[in-house]
C-alpha cells in the first residue's frame, strides 16, 4: 500500500477512535507537569516531565529502547524472535505487539496504541524524507507526542544521551552511550590498522545476494574489510543486490560471511561454491543471531556486536580484548540478562569457520 494513503488511513482510524472512546492519554498528558522537548526534526513538542510509557515506532526502536527503558515499553514493534526467549523476562516477551510506522511486517495498530496509556511514541533511526510531516499529522490526531531520535552507526552515543534527555533516564544513557563510543573508536582504531580483507557478505536461501558497498547496511562490512560487492545501485533493503554466481565467482573473495538462514550449511558440497578461495580456504562463517542478527537486520545498535565480532575473527591479532566477555559485557547492559557459558558456545558456533 502507498505510504502516504496508509499514513492518511491511520489519521482518519485515530479520529475516529478518539470520537468513540475519547483520548484519555491527552487528558492524561495535558493535566500533567509538562516540560518541551526539541527532537532530531528539530521539532519541539510538549511532553510529561515523568514518562512511565513509552511506545516505538520500529524495529530500530525497539532495539534501542529497550536498553535504555524496558519497564517502561508499553508493546513491541515486531514479535521477537524465537532465539530471544532465552534471554528474556517473561514480563518483556509478552508486550503488546503494536506494528510499526514504516514498512515492515506491520502497519502501527492504532486501537492497540491508544489503548497502551503511551504518552510518547518514539521514532529511532534515519529520519525518512516525510518524517517530520508524518509525526506531526499522527501526534494532531491521537494526542500522543510523537519524537524522532537520529542514530547511526557513529553517532549511538549522541542518541542514547538525547533520549535520556527525553526520558528523565540521563545516568542510565549515558552508561550505554559511553560503551558505544568505547567500541566504537576501538574498532576504528583497529580498521585503520590493518590490510582489510577481500570479503562478500551474502544472504538469502541461494547464496545470490550481497549486501553492497555503500548501502546503509554495508557500515559495519564496509568499517572492517574490502566489501568487494561494488554495484551500480546498492540496495536499501537487508535482502541487498542480487547478483549471479558468474559475479561471485569473479570477485573471489578471500573471507565470505553468511547470513542467518542462508546456504551456510551445504555451501562446502556445492560445486560452483566450492571454486570460491573463502569456501576452498575454509574462511566462511556465519553470522550469530540472537536475540538478533548481529550484522544489523534491523541496522540498530546490535550491530556493535557485530563489530566486535569481526574485529576478533578477522584481525584476532590487532584486537585487545575477549570476545566473550565483552560479549557478556553487552547482553548485561543492552539485554538486562547474564550470559552463560552455553548460551555463548550456541551463539558462535557457526561463527569460527569449518573444516575442510
Amino acid at each position: 500500500m502507498n505510504r502516504k494513503i496508509t499514513i492518511a488511513l491511520i489519521v482518519v482510524f485515530s479520529i475516529c477512535a478518539a470520537l468513540c472512546f475519547g483520548n484519555p492519554v491527552a487528558e492524561q498528558n495535558a493535566k500533567a507537569v509538562t516540560k518541551e522537548f526539541t527532537d532530531s526534526l528539530g521539532r519541539t513538542v510538549v511532553v510529561p516531565e515523568r514518562i512511565d510509557k513509552v511506545a516505538v515506532s520500529g524495529p530500530l526502536a525497539q532495539i534501542v529502547l529497550f536498553a535504555l527503558c524496558p519497564d517502561q515499553l508499553v508493546g513491541v514493534a515486531n514479535a521477537w524472535d524465537a532465539t530471544a526467549q532465552q534471554y528474556l523476562d517473561d514480563k518483556y516477551w509478552n508486550l503488546p505487539l503494536l506494528g510499526q510506522l514504516y514498512g515492515g511486517k506491520g502497519q502501527l495498530n492504532l486501537e492497540t496504541l491508544l489503548a497502551s496509556g503511551a504518552q510518547v511514541v518514539i521514532d529511532v533511526g534515519e529520519p525518512k524524507k516525510t518524517a517530520k510531516d508524518d509525526l506531526d499529522a499522527l501526534q494532531a490526531q491521537t494526542g500522543i507526542t510523537f519524537v524522532h531520535v537520529t542514530a547511526t552507526l557513529d553517532s549511538m552515543g549522541q542518541a542514547y544521551r538525547k533520549l535520556g534527555e527525553l526520558l528523565g533516564m540521563e545516568d542510565q544513557a549515558e552508561k550505554l552511550a559511553s560503551y558505544c563510543e568505547k567500541v566504537y573508536a576501538r574498532t576504528c582504531k583497529v580498521a585503520s590498522s590493518v590490510d582489510k580483507v577481500n570479503l562478500l557478505y551474502v544472504t538469502g536461501t541461494e547464496g545470490h545476494n550481497v549486501i553492497a558497498k555503500g548501502s546503509y547496511h554495508s557500515e559495519v562490512i564496509d568499517l572492517l574489510s574490502n566489501n568487494l560487492a561494488v554495484v551500480e545501485s546498492p540496495s536499501s533493503k537487508g535482502t541487498g543486490n542480487e547478483v549471479d554466481m558468474e559475479q561471485i565467482l569473479k570477485w573471489n573473495p578471500d573471507v565470505v560471511i553468511f547470513s542467518p538462514d542462508s546456504i551456510f550449511d551445504t555451501v562446502s558440497s556445492d560445486p560452483a561454491w566450492k571454486n570460491v578461495n573463502a569456501i576452498a580456504s575454509g574462511r566462511y562463517y556465519e553470522v550469530p543471531m540472537g536475540p538478533y542478527n548481529w550484522m544489523g537486520f534491523p541496522p540498530s545498535v546490535q550491530r556493535y556486536l557485530g563489530m566486535m565480532w569481526m574485529e576478533s575473527l578477522l584481525y584476532p591479532e590487532a584486537s585487545d580484548f575477549d570476545l566473550q566477555q565483552e560479549v557478556a559485557k553487552y547482553f548485561q547492559l543492552f539485554y538486562h540478562c547474564t550470559l552463560s557459558q552455553a548460551q555463548f558456545d550456541e551463539l558462535v558456533a557457526n561463527s569460527i569457520g569449518k573444516e575442510v
